[in-house]
């Protein structure tokens, strides 16, 4: 069946994690395992080469390598979302070529590297992407995390000037993210919004008006729950649900080391398999006992 990629993504979407062999290459058979287990565990659509993704410890040839992989694992099930990053308005425009021509459905598009420029610059920089690309994009506006970030005003200009801005992505308190789509919406525009964070205030998110969140796999088949029972009025039963989520979400969000590290891990074993090289920091025998312990608790994924 062909993925509606006219539609907004909603939901819990998986971001997915790069694997690395022994060899410190990347894992053929962990990319196609996640793929099969985030669906079968309720994704509506995929998502790679973001931060969990280990982007900015890949080469351009392993990002063209992940993009056809999980275009062809996938298999049209479902929509391939694929994170632009690039310092240049043509890297990220090849990027993004380079992953339509391969099945994507979606592009979100990271701000480039520099972080002295003023707001102009990065508004300047999406516009010129989203024109020269335009299939259905987002923006992943995040000045928490990334240093540099749009207003609302400039986010609602540009959707005005890119028809094919279609969606935010922000990594933020409920409460930011709560001011951002009530300001989207007092300015007349309903721009879906997400967050991120590995699910931390999942709940809250949700009241705030997210469209629905973009997480890791480690706990993605409990965010998917807590999303479901929101969404049907069962707000005590999503309360309970993320209760339970949240020590493992906390253990794994103290950082993006502490992500690609532990939270690979519990995804792993959940998954089946092990992890064989770190291209970040390394566990320690503590970590990995607090690890298998998460992933004990969770039980298969998918």
């Amino acid at each position: 069946m062909t993925p509606d990629t006219h539609s907004s993504p909603s939901g819990i979407c998986p971001v997915l994690y790069a694997y690395f062999d022994s060899r410190n290459q990347l894992d053929r058979k962990a990319l196609r395992t996640q793929i099969n287990a985030t669906i079968a565990a309720g994704a509506r659509s995929i998502v790679i080469l973001g931060l969990a993704t280990e982007v900015n410890r890949l080469t351009l040839d392993e990002k063209h390598q992940l993009i056809e992989w999980a275009s062809e694992d996938i298999a049209a099930r479902v929509p391939l979302i694929v994170t632009i990053t690039g310092d240049t308005v043509d890297a990220q425009v090849e990027l993004a070529n380079y992953s339509v021509e391969r099945g994507a459905s979606w592009l979100i598009l990271q701000p480039p590297s520099m972080r002295d420029q003023p707001e102009t610059f990065y508004f300047d920089f999406f516009a010129a992407v989203m024109q020269r690309t335009r299939i259905p994009a987002g923006i992943q506006n995040a000045p928490e995390y990334l240093g540099v970030g749009l207003s609302v005003e400039s986010i609602v200009a540009l959707a005005s000037q890119c028809p094919n801005f279609r969606l935010l992505k922000g990594e933020g308190p409920a409460t930011t993210i709560q001011r951002t789509v009530d300001q989207l919406r007092m300015l007349g525009h309903t721009l879906p919004v997400f967050n991120g964070r590995g699910g931390q205030e999942l709940v809250d998110n949700l009241r705030a008006g997210c469209a629905g969140l973009i997480v890791a796999p480690d706990t993605f088949d409990r965010q998917v729950a807590i999303h479901r029972a929101f969404a049907n009025g069962l707000e005590q039963e999503a309360e309970a649900l993320y209760a339970q989520a949240l020590p493992a979400i906390v253990f794994v969000m103290q950082s993006l080391d502490a992500l690609t590290c532990y939270g690979k891990r519990i995804a792993a074993w959940r998954m089946g398999f092990d992890v064989h090289h770190d291209r970040g920091v390394a566990p320690t025998a503590f970590g990995l006992e607090c690890a298998r312990r998460f992933a004990m608790q969770f039980g298969p994924l998918g």
